[in-house]
């Protein structure tokens, strides 16, 4: 059955399925056309195109008319929000692909899934009551690293190394912890105000996940308001929330733009990301001065060129 909601009202795992392909290969990723705020390319596995899926939808406002009016009040359009719609399901897996990529979310009423505690995050499938309960497990496997090294796990410098590893982990993953509404915390408030806002220059450290190494960076992040604006620390905390994790900048650009989103439905979202990875510095090819650049435009970004190139002249100007 087809229906159609704003972002504001799906959960994290909604979003993520909507959104993020890397971990659920049925799931279609926002499209990257010019011309059109959506991607017209229908797919042929089955699912819906991803012009079923994102759609800038204008809200009209129709005031009533008075009575013996001969002539209907004019509609007022206002600025239109992103709205996702969906027209097909996924189809539950049948067991003709590994359990590692299941086509659907598992969640509390999952057979077999009713007794787990953390359903609000794909990138995981469960969780211990507490993280701290991973610490000794973690660290016997800090220590089994460091005799794999051929170091004495015993010797005065190493012997609280695996513990202050194992909790080190556990913080540059924090984001794990974290999820939008409690990150937001009702900071969203009713502005009459439509013009651009634009936050730049917001650290960024997080874990690539092919190496285990850091990458680091800056995050710009650019909105136009629907009449609601989000409190400016909040989309320091949103990209806090997807860059402590195990990542890749791809995923991690998208991430944040879809959830600004579903924060305050504006027309239309711009982020920008510039990141240092340690990866192509300590190892391989070793270019110590490369910078990789992502961004993900949605709604009036992609869709008018000048809005786009106000938003990059903003954040490139120094």
């Amino acid at each position: 059955m087809s229906f159609t909601r704003q972002l504001s009202e799906m959960s994290a795992s909604e979003l993520n399925d909507a959104i993020d392909d890397t971990n659920f290969p049925q799931a279609h990723i926002l499209s990257r056309g010019r011309n059109n705020s959506v991607c017209s390319t229908s797919s042929t596995s089955g699912t819906s195109s991803l012009a079923d899926r994102v759609v800038a939808q204008p809200e009209e406002t129709q005031p009533p008319s008075s009575a013996g009016s001969e002539e209907p009040a004019p509609i007022q359009p206002n600025r239109p929000r992103l709205i996702l719609k969906s027209s097909a399901s996924i189809p539950e897996n049948d067991g003709t692909q590994s359990s590692l990529t299941p086509q659907t979310p598992r969640t509390s009423t999952t057979p077999g899934h009713e007794n787990c505690t953390f359903h609000h995050d794909l990138e995981l499938d469960h969780k211990p009551p507490t993280r701290e309960a991973l610490l000794p497990d973690m660290a016997r496997s800090y220590r089994l690293l460091l005799g794999g090294l051929g170091e004495n796990p015993d010797r005065q410098g190493l012997i609280k190394t695996p513990e202050r590893a194992a909790k080190a982990m556990l913080y540059f993953t924090k984001g794990y912890d974290q999820n939008l509404e409690d990150v937001l915390n009702g900071a969203v408030f009713d502005e009459d105000h439509d013009e651009m806002v634009v936050v730049k220059d917001i650290e960024m450290f997080s874990m690539c996940e092919h190496h285990l190494v850091p990458f680091y960076g800056k995050v710009s992040i650019g909105y136009l308001p629907c009449n609601k604006i989000l409190g400016l620390s909040k989309l320091a905390r949103i990209v806090e929330i997807f860059s402590r994790r195990l990542q890749v900048q791809e995923r991690l650009t998208k991430q944040i733009a879809v959830a600004v989103t579903q924060a305050v439905q504006p027309a239309g979202v711009a982020v920008v990301v510039e990141g240092v990875h340690m990866c192509m510095v300590m190892r391989g090819v070793q270019k110590i001065n490369s910078k990789t650049v992502t961004s993900t435009m949605l709604g009036v970004f992609r869709d008018d060129p000048k809005t786009r190139e106000e938003f990059l002249n903003l954040v490139n100007s120094k």
